[in-house]
């Protein structure tokens, strides 16, 4: 007979494998047989959401205590039991790898530094490998690509492209600039380019629909405009003008990097995916030989892209190596995802459920 030790042994499984929606339907439905409280199952399906979240890269909601509300996993306790929240140390970690809803918020971002970011999406991606998602891992991989030039940039900028910034920086607003000049036919960028570099300077005044519009549309327009200013523009104006020497070959050779990153055979994959035009899922070593010829084309280029060949022992080798080297930073897959879990997993072990277990050791 299944005892509720044997019960929780597969709850614990399935949070290790990050099964939170699965989790939090089968314990508010009441199909493990814990008798919890209900403030025990909010906790635990507040939990849930939040580690949701984060494995969906649901970026904008990971400041919010109350991850129930709007969630995709199921919330009916969480939701009667309003006081109970997610702890305040995962949403402090979180919070760094959101972009701030409204420009005048002043705490740290990704809008400020990308590293919490970039080391969240190593940290999913891994996951996701482990699960054999590989759609989903492709879609993080797509957004280390979009984002990967701002990356690059941050040393040089003390920020992430955060239009805050930039609108008082004198490389983009000062005499001799032309970013966002939408007539300037020296400027490399492309209409849409210089349009989003051009908002990108007055967003920050505008009204928070304004700022949010600017996210959701024209931010990674941005991001691959700070590369071609770096990597591809022969007549450069302030913008790498007004950087020291030094500044300007690392960002140079980071950016070539970054945008030999955004067209390599892993990120072309997911333009074939179910969601593009070709309705198939590619297998785990579809994805594997992909990245291998990607890594070996990137090395080609010589410099950092030879980062890209390390044995790092990460799910798809290299990675982390080679965005390390573009981030002149050293940049790993986090553990937010695993303290979630094992929050999670030390919530299965309330007072209640102690006491039914009686002699079962819980680990």
């Amino acid at each position: 007979m299944e005892t509720r030790g044997d019960v929780r042994e597969i709850l614990v499984t399935l949070a290790r494998r990050y099964a939170f929606r699965e989790i939090a339907f089968l314990i508010g439905a009441g199909a493990t047989g814990f008798d919890l409280s209900q403030r025990e199952i909010a906790r635990v399906q507040q939990l849930c959401a939040y580690g949701q979240r984060l494995f969906d890269l649901d970026a904008e909601d990971f400041a919010q205590a109350d991850a129930a509300a709007g969630a995709n996993t199921e919330t009916g306790i969480a939701e009667l039991v309003a006081d109970e929240m997610v702890p305040e140390y995962l949403l402090r970690r979180g919070a760094l790898c959101r972009i701030r809803q409204v420009p005048t918020e002043v705490q740290p971002d990704a809008l400020v530094s990308l590293q919490p970011a970039f080391r969240l999406l190593l940290e999913v991606i891994e996951q996701r490998w482990r699960r054999r998602e590989t759609l989903s891992l492709l879609a993080a991989v797509h957004i280390m690509a979009e984002y990967a030039p701002l990356l690059a940039w941050e040393p040089v900028l003390g920020h992430a492209g955060d239009p805050v910034q930039l609108r008082h920086d004198p490389a983009f607003v000062g005499p001799g600039s032309r970013w966002g000049d939408i007539d300037d036919r020296v400027c490399p960028h492309t209409r849409p380019e210089k349009a989003a570099a051009r908002r990108c300077l007055r967003v920050a005044i505008e009204p928070p629909s304004g700022w949010q519009s600017y996210l959701d549309k024209q931010h990674s327009l941005v991001s691959h405009a700070f590369g071609v200013c770096a990597a591809l523009c022969r007549d450069p104006c302030t913008v790498i003008l007004r950087q020291t020497q030094e500044n300007r070959v690392r960002v140079a050779q980071s950016c070539r990097i970054a945008l030999a990153f955004g067209t390599c055979a892993l990120v072309r994959m997911r333009h074939a995916a179910p969601v593009g035009h070709g309705f198939g899922v590619p297998s785990p070593a579809e994805v594997s030989e992909a990245w291998e010829r990607s890594r070996m084309g990137i090395a080609k280029r010589g410099g950092i892209g030879g980062a890209a060949l390390a044995e790092d022992g990460f799910a798809l080798p290299g990675l982390p190596s080679l965005f390390s080297a573009i981030a002149d930073a050293p940049l790993g897959p986090d553990n937010l995802l695993a303290e979630t879990k094992d929050e999670f997993i030390s919530a299965l072990t309330p007072a209640a459920l102690t006491r039914d277990l009686g002699h079962i050791r819980v680990s």
